[in-house]
């Protein structure tokens, strides 16, 4: 009893060990017969034949960006719209590379198909939940348009220039010139200000403050003339000047706030530089000040670090 006891343990844990070998080797037929098959169904030559047309590709799309980089340079008023071609050709090469790839690289049948859905149905699967979620924010963006191609944008502390809208991304140019890469679900819940909105031209705003006790008169007219005299101010639109008294924990003075458009957002920053230049030597020639240390009285009250206008 006892050696057919032991002879029972040894067939079954000789069992044990060759029945994962046999499954293991079962599978191993599977995946090399499901290999033979992915390799059945390439064209090689055509695989060949696609690196050619990859290269096309990318040929193309540099040409691409160089015609609309140049003609937005000679024609600056069509820049916007030439940006927005240059997004549209780029998604329709790019669209028909990967058919005509794949048409080529590939035969396509009942058989093929079905390896092919059967090897990828999982990777997919698991891809396929971050991708649908901006795929649909990608439509959302497309649809409700809440910037477009060329738009300064302020988003999640960055600001720059919305350079390319696709269906999973949106890229921004900043002004440091780095290029920044937003997905569109960001979009859905965060706030986006866009300075111009499809237009070349864009408000900007610069404030000048002034001494108490100074010609109010003449500072409103240096600021206004600044403006008007920049040689990147739009014309088109009004040039407007808002006088307040400001206070703060240890000044007192008038801020002067203006209010003007920049023919082209890209000379946003020379605009402002060139106006507070101007500004800035007429204060020093005409004798106006800015404001100093003036003590406010403490009547108990705790004050605020922040400056506040009343």
């Amino acid at each position: 009893m006892k050696m057919s006891g032991r002879l029972g343990r040894l067939l079954y844990l000789v069992g044990g060990m060759i029945m994962p070998a046999s499954a293991a080797h079962a599978q191993a037929e599977i995946d090399a017969d499901t290999i033979s098959k992915l390799a059945d169904i390439v064209r090689w030559s055509g695989a060949i034949t696609s690196l050619f047309v990859i290269g096309g590709a990318w040929a193309l799309l540099r040409l691409l960006s160089r015609f609309v980089s140049a003609f937005s340079n000679e024609f600056s008023s069509r820049r916007l719209t030439l940006q927005k071609i240059n997004t549209l050709g780029q998604f329709v090469i790019y669209v028909a590379t990967t058919v005509l790839v794949l048409l080529l690289s590939f035969r396509f049948d009942e058989t093929t198909l079905a390896v092919i859905g059967g090897t990828i149905a999982v990777a997919v699967g698991f891809a396929m939940k971050d991708l649908v979620a901006s795929f649909i924010a990608g439509v959302i963006v497309m649809l409700d348009r809440p910037f477009q191609v060329g738009d300064r944008v302020s988003f999640g502390g960055e600001y720059g220039d919305i350079t390319a809208i696709g269906l999973r991304s949106v890229r921004m140019q900043t002004l440091d010139d780095n290029t920044i890469t937003i997905p569109n679900s960001k979009f859905l819940s965060e706030i986006t200000s866009s300075g111009n909105y499809g237009a070349l031209d864009m408000q900007v705003v610069m404030d000048f403050y002034i001494a108490p006790g100074q010609d109010i008169d003449r500072a409103y007219e240096i600021v206004n003339e600044a403006a008007l005299s920049s040689r990147f101010v739009f014309l088109a639109k009004p040039v407007t000047v808002l006088v307040k008294q400001w206070v703060s924990d240890y000044l007192v003075g008038v801020r002067l706030r203006l209010k003007a458009y920049v023919l082209d957002t890209r000379f946003e920053k020379a605009f402002e530089s060139d106006v507070n230049l101007r500004v800035l030597r007429a204060f020093e020639a005409e004798g106006i000040v800015v404001p100093g240390a003036v003590p406010l009285p403490d009547h108990g009250a705790k004050h605020s670090t922040k400056a506040k206008t009343i």
